[in-house]
């Protein structure tokens, strides 16, 4: 079932994914002709969808993952044509979260959402996202939290400098859909009048039973190849693999996958520990090469906890381009541990996308730790 409201606005075009590119290689002695000055008019529309900005290492079209700090730690944010790997706590509280920012910030751009689900319907999903911040009601907050700290004043210090070097510079004034990166208030629910003035379409795996894929039938099982399929419908019918460049404007298509890998998807990967990860590694494989060729970018979440076999894991982290895990500290002796009485869990940053390359970067920020207050979601570098 595609559920979709009116599509709010959201300014785009066509264009490469990356923003300045090989066919603008030109150096200061060479004079700009006609095609120099074609190329940049392509990156100034390309720069005009709403919630993207190029990256400043390679000029790759970045869109927030909906949580500024997390933006930062990943290189500006999250590259257009890629996938973003949340591997769950245990209880999967924190990391569906996450998941809610990523569609919460879809919404306050004008993105079109594409949420699929074999757990919950994802009408249910769009009813839970969290309310946006003013910006005036962002620095409060972390400002009274900084305040209510009982640490030393050394760490204290140390702990505002890491959070307020996390967190771009913020303005007074109502929340804005033009700049990059929201923060979001998660202890109240998104208006009703964003997510019906939204644009998005639900899948929601109980509900499907028919399939016309050109896949191997043996090779995926029957939810993966049903939501293949439906991805594959939603990219190209509305344009996002830009084959109909005059059809209409270009946005983003922010695609949320959640639970992947588990059961409910019929998958056997997390039940057995020789469980068939063809299927799994498959369906990420196909998914990569539709993204490629896209204006959308894809957060899944993943209980790779109850994976057993860690082969398996690491192939399913070789396909994804981002990988963040959560360590939630809930039922572990961490959580009695006054040493990390501070925080909720540690946030582990696995992997970060060097595109058109063989090898992946690793982040270079290490024992990185999370609490869920009363409104927000903030990460900090841990201090003992």
């Amino acid at each position: 079932m595609a559920a979709a409201a009116t599509c709010g606005t959201g300014a785009g075009s066509t264009g490469s994914m990356v923003a300045a590119g090989g066919k603008n290689n030109v150096t200061s002695f060479q004079r700009r002709g006609p095609r120099a000055s074609g190329s940049d008019s392509s990156y100034s529309r390309l720069v005009s969808i709403a919630g993207t900005r190029p990256s400043v290492r390679n000029g790759q079209l970045l869109v927030s993952t909906g949580l500024p700090a997390l933006d930062q730690l990943l290189g500006g944010g999250l590259a257009v044509g890629t996938v973003l790997l949340i591997e769950e706590d245990k209880y999967n509280i924190y990391s569906s979260l996450l998941f809610k920012y990523f569609l919460a910030e879809g919404i306050i751009n004008g993105h079109t959402l594409l949420v699929a689900s074999a757990k919950e319907d994802p009408a249910d999903i769009l009813q839970e996202l969290p309310a946006p911040l003013l910006d005036d009601n962002v620095k409060k907050d972390f400002d009274e939290d900084a305040c209510n700290h009982k640490t030393a004043e050394s760490n204290i210090k140390m702990k505002i400098a890491w959070r307020y070097q996390l967190l771009p510079k913020m303005e007074a004034g109502p929340v804005s859909s033009s700049r990059f990166g929201h923060y979001y208030d998660a202890s109240k629910k998104m208006p009703q009048e964003l997510i019906e003035a939204s644009k998005w379409h639900g899948f929601f795996s109980p509900e499907k039973s028919s399939s016309t894929l050109n896949i191997e039938p043996c090779s995926l099982t029957h939810g993966y190849i049903k939501l293949l399929q439906f991805i594959q419908n939603i990219i190209y019918e509305e344009g996002f693999d830009g084959s109909n460049p005059q059809k209409k404007q270009k946005n983003i298509l922010r695609i949320g996958i959640q639970n992947l890998g588990s059961p409910l998807w019929g998958d056997d990967i997390c039940c057995t520990e020789n469980g068939n990860s063809h299927s799994l590694t498959k369906f990420l494989y196909v998914l990569r090469g539709l993204l490629r060729t896209s204006l959308s970018a894809c957060m899944i979440t993943m209980p790779t906890h109850l994976i057993q076999n860690k082969a398996i894991i690491s192939r399913v982290t070789n396909l994804s381009d981002t990988v963040v895990g959560l360590e939630s500290f809930i039922g572990s002796e961490r959580e009695t541990n006054p040493l990390y009485k501070d925080y909720h869990g540690l946030i582990h940053i696995r992997q970060i996308p060097r595109l058109n390359n063989l090898i992946y970067d690793v982040s270079d920020v290490k024992d990185l730790a999370f609490k869920l207050k009363k409104k927000l979601f903030t990460i900090e570098k841990r201090v003992e």
